[in-house]
């Protein structure tokens, strides 16, 4: 059985085997979670990502967590939607994002994974909307995850990923 939490704090201090990336698709970091899960594996993670760049919109690809500290064994980058009114499929870019983080853990064999907040930032999702969508796709996904940190960096996102989790177990 999986069990989704939700945690505000630092996706790159959770003690998880995988962390998720909302990353852009040339796989070299960026700003926001990017930016932040970069620096804080070192720059191998760069030079790893470049190898399997790039990824497209809606997939996922993984590498190593190298300095991730607690140990992270593996990076999982995701590329989500930017927002563009929600008529050109963002809504199903979003949810391929969660479906494909999920099934690339399962090949790693990956247990434990945090997931940040995709596509919220820069790319201008609607939070509460994506709240929704990550916790709809991540239920309906069959997985041999056991555990999935949702991750909020705000208290915003906190009460916005509790309600959609809350919502969803009603």
């Amino acid at each position: 059985m999986t069990v989704i939490e939700v945690v505000r704090g630092d996706i790159t201090r959770q003690d998880t085997d995988a962390v998720v990336n909302a990353a852009n698709e040339s796989l070299r970091g960026g700003g926001g979670v990017d930016g932040a899960i970069h620096w804080a594996a070192g720059p191998r993670l760069a030079e790893a990502g470049a190898a399997i760049a790039p990824c497209r919109r809606g997939d996922a690809k993984a590498t190593p967590g190298f300095d991730l500290s607690p140990p992270v064994l593996h990076v999982i980058h995701t590329v989500g939607p930017v927002w563009k009114g929600g008529d050109r499929g963002e809504p199903d870019t979003l949810a391929s994002c969660y479906r494909r983080c999920l099934e690339v853990a399962d090949e790693l064999g990956a247990r434990s994974v945090a997931f940040p907040a995709i596509s919220t930032g820069i790319f201008g999702f609607p939070p509460d909307l994506a709240a929704r969508i990550a916790v709809t796709a991540l239920r309906a996904t069959p997985t041999a995850v056991t555990l999935i940190r949702l991750m909020a960096f705000d208290s915003t996102s906190e009460r916005l990923l509790t309600g959609a989790l809350a919502e969803a177990e009603a």
